[in-house]
């Protein structure tokens, strides 16, 4: 009696040959630039939207973050309702990026630079962004006498700061509720809202939450 699962050619096998492999490579190769455009476009809305990866150029945060620490920022810190808080580390567009000379970055250069920012392997430079705390926030009152902070009065303490700085006195600043007043850690050698006056919200990047880099200084901020 024929064994009914077989056919009158006997049993069938599937082949792999040659001719299969490269269908395989075929299909891989045709396959990759939809694959790199997937990477790119995943990159660009991470960085565009939800984290991504500094350096710090200067000592103006120092001892908080020190020069070549990589930080990472959440985009996403101050949408939907959330607003800066006292305390807050914060990147935010700098006031005199328009000093510097605008050059074409060329494609393939940018593609490259967004997927390491993202990534986290490599990390944006900052002549165009700003790194600072958080001291005062909108409807708050700001001064320094004494080589203190006083917010609507009260001294602030301020663990944070680099030991032996000083300040100069500055007279007493109502915020727009709209703005925060933001200060370098290190006093002595940050460029702040002392010179440039507060930073509007709609000019905030986003909120430092963790340094990333050196490894045996990982942690939260």
């Amino acid at each position: 009696m024929r064994d009914p699962y077989l056919s009158d050619s006997g049993p069938q096998h599937l082949e792999s040959g040659p001719s299969g492999g490269r269908s395989k490579r075929r299909s891989f190769w045709v396959e990759l630039p939809f694959l790199v455009i997937i990477a790119v476009a995943v990159a660009v809305l991470i960085k565009t939207f939800l984290v991504q990866t500094f350096y710090i150029p200067s000592g103006s945060m120092v001892p908080t973050l020190e020069v070549n620490d990589r930080v990472m920022v959440n985009r996403l810190a101050y949408e939907f309702g959330s607003a800066p808080e006292r305390g807050d580390i914060i990147v935010f567009d700098s006031p005199f990026a328009g000093d510097a000379d605008e050059t074409e970055e060329p494609v393939l250069d940018l593609v490259i630079r967004t997927i390491g920012e993202s990534l986290g392997i490599s990390a944006a430079a900052v002549p165009d962004d700003l790194i600072k705390r958080v001291v005062a926030v909108g409807g708050e009152t700001i001064e320094i006498r004494d080589n203190r902070v006083l917010v609507d009065g009260e001294a602030l303490a301020e663990p944070y700061v680099a030991p032996g700085v000083s300040m100069a006195d500055m007279a007493a600043r109502t915020l727009r509720a709209d703005e925060v007043f933001v200060l370098g850690d290190n006093r002595n050698g940050s460029v702040d809202s002392r010179r440039f006056g507060p930073v509007t919200e709609s000019h905030i990047v986003g909120r430092t939450f963790v340094r990333i880099w050196p490894f045996d200084r990982f942690g939260s901020l």
